[in-house]
């Protein structure tokens, strides 16, 4: 590193001593990196960070006072100092929180070292980071209440529209169900035009297998 670049300045807080001093170590290691400071609790971070403004500084969830009051204290009283949560909780809430409270970084304890390094310096360049696993998890989570969200697309049907569609998932031609329900058969293409458009299928036979679904409780 040239004498030109910034250090990146650093804070470490967490209430567990052995892990704290090997985080403080890997990072105090590295060439562009200086650790300020540590210490084991909220009040603690808030004070440190306020007296140090250092660049970014890590907290534990789980410390006493919290992790993520501290991040949100922390990101009131000092907000150019960016916070990366250091933890062992994968409970999505906590992630969540997190980033509501202002935190940049989200890493699950047990990275290597290089990698957490890595981590460090793109959260001072501005990018978030989320462990991958989790980012995942909550990917999959936000697509499940999607779907869940998602209005059915045969509740915009009329009565008549779905008592045609049960006759087609029967197989019934546009024949067959002007018999059935005492329609001409022009009526029948006119509902069944309307009918592809509302659920957004192409063709008769997808409407019916949607139909067939819906009947079957969607297995």
């Amino acid at each position: 590193m040239s004498d030109g670049e910034h250090r990146i300045s650093l804070v470490v807080i967490d209430d567990h001593p052995l892990l704290r001093e090997g985080v403080v170590t890997t990072l105090g290691s590295q060439p562009d990196m200086d650790v300020l400071a540590e210490g084991g609790s909220a009040d603690e971070a808030l004070a440190l960070a306020r007296e140090h403004l250092p660049d970014v500084i890590l907290l534990d969830v789980s410390m006493p006072g919290g992790g993520i009051r501290a991040a949100s204290e922390i990101s009131r009283a000092c907000p150019i100092v960016k916070m990366v949560m250091l933890t062992v909780s994968e409970d999505e809430e906590d992630v969540l929180d997190a980033f509501k409270a202002g935190a940049s970084g989200y890493v699950l304890k047990g990275v290597a070292g290089r990698e957490l390094a890595d981590i460090v310096r793109s959260v001072f360049a501005g990018q978030n980071y989320i462990t991958p696993v989790l980012a995942a998890s909550l990917l999959q989570d936000a697509d499940r209440r999607a779907e869940r969200a998602a209005p059915d697309p045969l509740e915009s049907l009329t009565q008549r529209e779905r008592e045609i569609l049960q006759e087609l998932s029967k197989g019934a031609s546009n024949k067959a169900i002007a018999s059935a329900l005492n329609l001409s058969e022009k009526t029948v293409k006119h509902h069944m035009t309307n009918i592809l458009q509302k659920l957004q299928v192409r063709n008769r036979v997808e409407a019916a297998i949607l139909a067939q679904k819906a009947a079957s409780g969607g297995d």
